[in-house]
């Protein structure tokens, strides 16, 4: 690990890759908040296409980080793949300027998602091996911040932009796409760190999807954070309860802002609580918080119980998002710290494929209220096997 001067408190790999997230997130964001809009009326897609296009994309992402997590570890090399990664993903906001129909948008989706896959896993390694252990909570928690940030910014820019470009996304995708390519620049300052490649070839086992290899504290927390996640239906699911309330047409941003504002305000402080009580707790405590926001989403009435549950639910993500990161990497040996990413991250997105399915049909069917409950029950089940993980006690702790 290199001794390099630190930033703002943080090691400078850490600073950097947190600018390179959210230049990319707010890029991205800015596209895809308009994305919708953009494939129904101008292009004339049906709205089943877009929820089809971001299942896809999802699902594609989370098999690839468990590929390019295990070749990151096998070649010894981060950086690179990070690059090419998001590479590929800023590339296609150019290409969206020229798109006929919505095909071609569905094919550069599925590039985009390529990209995330390849860079996610390697990227969150390059952070674990840049820091001290002692610092896995706060660096972590920092990246995820930086991205929420860029995450909040992107769609507020849209809206913002779109008057002054008589609503042109095309337009809008240019810019993103210059905004983008700031995240590529800040990789200019990013420095690999030098992995044992001989060392890694001769322990990393060939390429497969078993869990078989790791540690059996590794495989029950990966079962937990996926029980866990069939309960966790996505966002912009959740952001539907607002329009229960009589909030107009803003009921929906402000609420996603609400749960932005609170992830932002929390999630550096919860990765630094994190390195002083240990990964557990925190991620305990995260996963009470959405169960308690669900139920107070499903059954308190009033904006101010919508308010609280959207910052509820932001603590959660602070809580977990670059906490979980942290203990994955605590819970695998220094030659798979990129493979264990991948697990981790695959099993967040395709249980959060399914909570969407399951969940947004139960909302569907017999509305936002069963299926708020629905969702925490599961998380319960997912707490309550993440709490017998206590076992392991001298990785968990």
């Amino acid at each position: 690990m290199g001794k390099d001067k630190k930033i703002f408190g943080l090691r400078r790999n850490v600073f950097f890759l947190g600018l390179v997230s959210l230049f990319n997130d707010f890029s991205s964001e800015m596209i895809y908040s308009v994305m919708p809009a953009f494939l129904t009326v101008v292009l004339g897609a049906p709205p089943v296409f877009v929820g089809f296009i971001e299942g896809f994309a999802d699902a594609l992402a989370s098999v690839l980080k468990i590929y390019f997590g295990w070749l990151s570890d096998k070649i010894g090399k981060r950086k690179i793949l990070s690059v090419i990664g998001y590479s590929l993903s800023v590339s296609t906001r150019w290409f969206l300027t020229l798109v006929g129909n919505f095909w071609q948008v569905f094919l550069l989706r599925a590039v985009d998602r390529i990209g995330k896959g390849l860079r996610d896993s390697p990227r969150d390694a390059l952070i674990s091996e840049s820091v001290e252990p002692r610092e896995l909570g706060k660096s972590f928690g920092y990246h995820r911040a930086m991205d929420a940030i860029g995450t909040t910014l992107g769609p507020l820019s849209a809206v913002l932009i779109l008057p002054f470009i008589m609503n042109d996304y095309r337009v809008l995708f240019k810019i993103g796409f210059v905004v983008g390519f700031l995240s590529l620049f800040s990789f200019i300052f990013v420095k690999d760190v030098k992995v044992n490649r001989k060392e890694s070839a001769v322990t990393q086992p060939a390429f497969s999807f078993s869990l078989r290899e790791y540690s059996g504290a590794f495989k029950e927390y990966i079962l937990a954070v996926f029980i866990f996640g069939m309960g966790l239906m996505p966002v912009t699911l959740l952001l539907l309860k607002a329009q229960e309330f009589d909030l107009g047409i803003y009921g929906i941003p402000l609420m996603y802002f609400v749960y932005s504002l609170s992830f932002i305000v929390f999630a550096i402080p919860a990765g630094k609580l994190s390195d002083l009580i240990g990964e557990k707790k925190v991620i305990a405590g995260g996963f009470l918080a959405a169960i308690a926001a669900y139920l107070e989403l499903a059954f308190f009435g009033g904006v101010p119980s919508l308010i609280l549950g959207f910052v509820m639910f932001g603590l959660y993500s602070a809580m977990t998002d670059g906490v979980e990161r942290a203990l994955a990497s605590k819970l695998v040996p220094a030659s798979k710290i990129a493979s264990g990413q991948g697990f981790l991250n695959a099993a967040i997105g395709f249980s959060s494929l399914l909570a969407g399915v399951i969940g947004g049909g139960i909302w569907t069917k017999a509305g936002s209220n069963q299926a708020l409950f629905y969702g925490a029950i599961m998380m319960a089940l997912g707490l309550a096997l993440f709490i017998h993980l206590n076992r392991h006690k001298k990785v968990m702790l």
